[in-house]
């Protein structure tokens, strides 16, 4: 059967190389040493008027933008080794957040504006006890649960309706935003006890520990720095495994793996959850760090917006995303600061021009230089 599937696939169908050789295990390590070791000692150890120095701003930033691009790794797997295009993880990513801050708005306790057990937006609304949904909330494991369990369950029962009914294209884009723009609805409701438009925030603490002292803030950083080369690493090892070569040829060709004998919803049931999952644990690492979290992350834009990281990176690449989701945050966070009026505008050219100029985005381009280089010497 390996051998007809083989053959039966089409020539664009690319494989790509088993490991990530000597470069690549060189370049896996310095990332390890800079997110263990140098950004540790140039924010605590280096003195704050050191040019050296790496600031609290600069370390949440960081931070900020790894999270955003373990979503747009998590989008690469769909969309540019599957073929499909979500416009709905930006649900995901704020269900992660959400179970995420229901934990750390517990652990407030009394230290709320009101001095209540309950959280200062329920007893706002005058509630005397937490919602069924808020059972487990003060324990950190059945939270953390949480963050893996809802967005898994979640894209698991969407997908495998979606799936069945051979939905795909742009019409299973439009349904992924108007399913995130429904849950923004809900959870902008007061009633629904996700703090309204408000939503989280002012935590003071995570397992009884200081949230705001830099010993804390270090330890969530590296720990997502560790969690973002981990999933790169899982989703490597992934598409060079027989699974990721099926899910190339279901984005090439799903017909031909039909042919061929393949059942393609249970392949591209299985990576849909797998990416909701992986985005949900972003959003678990995003709030603590960033200290809010509200129903506008996941609104249509958010959406939109990691499938841009992922475009602007380069699709099907794996490294194209995490680098498209720093150079367009770390471009947001310049424009935003210096001339806030034009980022939008930036946004949008910047997306035309990678659609019309660079197909494959910034590591084609990238490519397509070296090639040049090596040409001209030959």
């Amino acid at each position: 059967m390996s051998a007809v599937m083989t053959s039966s696939m089409p020539s664009a169908v690319t494989v790509p190389r088993s490991a990530l050789g000597t470069k690549g295990w060189s370049m896996v390590l310095l990332a390890v040493i800079v997110v263990t070791a140098l950004a540790p000692i140039l924010n605590l150890l280096v003195p704050a008027d050191s040019v050296f120095h790496l600031s609290d701003y600069a370390l949440s930033l960081i931070a900020k933008i790894m999270c955003y691009a373990i979503c747009a790794l998590a989008m690469d797997l769909i969309w540019g080794y599957t073929g499909i295009l979500s416009l709905g993880h930006g649900l995901f990513f704020a269900l992660g957040g959400y179970a995420m801050g229901m934990y750390l708005m517990r652990q407030i306790g009394r230290d709320g504006s009101y001095k209540s057990d309950l959280p200062d937006f329920m007893v706002f609304l005058d509630w005397k006890t937490v919602p069924w949904h808020w059972t487990f909330s003060e324990s950190f494991i059945a939270q953390m649960l949480l963050v893996v369990l809802v967005p898994g369950v979640i894209a698991f029962v969407f997908g495998f309706f979606a799936f069945r009914s051979r939905i795909k294209g742009v019409y299973f884009s439009i349904i992924t935003q108007a399913m995130t723009y429904a849950a923004m609805l809900l959870f902008f409701r007061n009633e629904t006890g996700f703090g309204g438009n408000n939503g989280f925030t002012d935590f003071k603490r995570i397992l009884d520990i200081p949230i705001a002292q830099p010993s804390t803030r270090m330890v969530l950083f590296i720990i997502t720095g560790l969690t973002l080369i981990g999933f790169f690493l899982m989703a490597r090892w992934l598409v060079n495994t027989k699974f990721g070569r099926v899910l190339q040829a279901i984005r090439d060709a799903e017909n031909r793996v039909m042919f061929c004998g393949y059942n393609p919803l249970a392949y591209k049931l299985a990576i849909w959850t797998l990416s909701a999952v992986m985005c949900g644990i972003a959003g678990a690492l995003y709030v603590p760090q960033v200290g809010i979290i509200n129903p506008s992350e996941m609104s249509a834009a958010a959406g939109i917006e990691i499938a841009i990281w992922t475009a602007v990176g380069g699709r099907a690449t794996l490294i194209g995303p995490i680098i498209g989701a720093f150079f367009v945050n770390g471009a947001k966070s310049w424009f935003t600061q210096v001339i806030p009026e034009f980022w939008l505008f930036f946004l949008g050219a910047l997306f035309i021009a990678v659609t019309l100029f660079l197909p494959n985005g910034l590591v084609g381009l990238w490519a397509q230089l070296r090639n040049g280089k090596k040409e001209e010497r030959a």
